[in-house]
C-alpha cells in the first residue's frame, strides 16, 4: 500500500535545508582549500559519516554484517560513490564552485537516461526527451561560456569536465543500486557501502597522491567534523525520511535549488564572477531537469 503523501511545509522547509547543505558544501571546499586538499576533507567527513551511521544502524537493530547482503553491487556502488566524489575533489583544484555544482547537479539526467536503458517500466516519453536535450544544450552552452570567459584556459575545461564526470558517476551509482539487489535492502546499508569504500578509496588515492598534507585550524575542524555530522550523516537520515513518507518524485524535483544556492553562496562569498552563457546555461540544464522528473508525474496525474 502506498501511503506517501503529496509535499506539506515540513517537507518543503526540509527540502529547502538539505539543498542548502548540498549546493554549500562545494563552497566550504574552496575556502579552505590552502589548509587541506578536498579529496582529504572528503575521505575525513566520509570516515565520520560512517562511524555515525554504524552507531545509529545498530542502535535500529540494521544488520553491519555488510559480506551477509549484495556485497558485489555494494562495493561496485561504493566505488563508484569514491570516484565520483575523488573527481568533484579534483574538479575543485582547477574550476570554480559554482560550475562544480551546476554540472555535478546534472546527475538526474544521465540517471533517468540510465534507467531507461536498463529499466524497461522507466522509458522517457518524448515530453522527458525534449528535458533531455534542453539539458544538453545547457551543458554545451555553459562548457561554452567558460571557454569564451578564459580564452579556452585548459585547466578550468578540465575542471568542468571532472565535475560533469562526477554527475555521471553519481548518476551510474543511482542506477546500479535501482537494478540490482541493493534495491532490496535498508538505504542504511546501501549508504554503508559508499561511505564505508569511498573513505578507504580516497585516502588510499590522497595517500598515493600526496594530498595528505593539513593545516589544522579551528575553521577547519569545524568544518570536517560539522560535514562529517550533518552532510554524510544527517543530511542523509532527512533524505531517507523523505523518501519514505513523502512521493519520491516530487521530493526530487526539488533538488534543482541545490545548484541555485550553491551558484548564489559561490558569488556572495567567494566573489566568483558569473558569465552569462554559463548563467544561461546552468538555467537550461535546470530546466531540462524539472521537464524529467516532472514529466511521470504528469502522466500518473492523467491517469495514463
Amino acid at each position: 500500500m502506498n501511503n506517501r503523501k503529496p509535499l506539506d511545509l515540513t517537507a518543503c522547509l526540509s527540502i529547502v535545508l538539505l539543498c542548502s547543505l548540498w549546493g554549500g558544501q562545494q563552497v566550504l571546499f574552496k575556502l579552505t582549500i590552502h589548509d587541506i586538499h578536498p579529496n582529504m576533507q572528503i575521505a575525513l567527513r566520509s570516515a565520520i559519516g560512517c562511524i555515525l551511521l554504524a552507531a545509529f544502524m545498530w542502535h535500529k537493530g540494521v544488520s553491519l554484517a555488510l559480506w551477509r547482503g549484495p556485497w558485489r553491487a555494494g562495493t561496485m556502488v561504493g566505488s563508484l560513490f569514491a570516484l565520483e566524489w575523488w573527481m568533484i575533489g579534483e574538479a575543485l583544484q582547477y574550476t570554480s564552485a559554482s560550475h562544480v555544482v551546476v554540472f555535478l547537479y546534472t546527475a538526474p539526467i544521465f540517471t533517468a537516461l540510465g534507467l531507461h536503458i536498463w529499466r524497461p517500466d522507466e522509458r522517457l516519453n518524448w515530453w522527458q526527451w525534449i528535458g533531455v536535450l534542453i539539458c544538453f544544450s545547457g551543458i554545451g552552452l555553459a562548457f561554452l561560456g567558460s571557454s569564451s570567459a578564459t580564452q579556452l584556459d585548459p585547466q578550468t575545461l578540465l575542471g568542468d569536465c571532472l565535475a560533469l564526470g562526477g554527475g555521471v558517476l553519481w548518476a551510474a551509482t543511482t542506477v546500479v543500486t535501482r537494478c540490482s539487489g541493493l534495491a532490496r535492502i535498508p538505504a542504511t546499508q546501501t549508504t554503508m557501502y559508499q561511505l564505508l569504500i569511498g573513505a578507504l578509496v580516497i585516502l588510499l588515492l590522497c595517500l598515493v597522491l600526496g594530498e595528505t598534507e593539513i593545516h589544522w585550524s579551528p575553521f577547519l575542524v569545524a568544518s570536517v567534523v560539522g560535514q562529517g555530522l550533518v552532510i554524510s550523516f544527517f543530511s542523509l537520515l532527512v533524505w531517507i525520511w523523505l523518501l519514505r513518507h513523502y512521493l519520491a518524485s516530487r521530493v526530487s524535483i526539488f533538488t534543482f535549488i541545490a545548484p541555485l544556492i550553491g551558484v548564489g553562496l559561490s558569488v556572495w562569498l567567494l566573489d566568483e564572477p558569473l558569465h552569462s552563457e554559463f548563467v544561461w546555461g546552468a538555467v537550461m540544464v535546470m530546466a531540462g531537469m524539472i521537464l524529467v522528473n516532472l514529466a511521470p508525474q504528469t502522466r500518473r496525474l492523467n491517469g495514463a
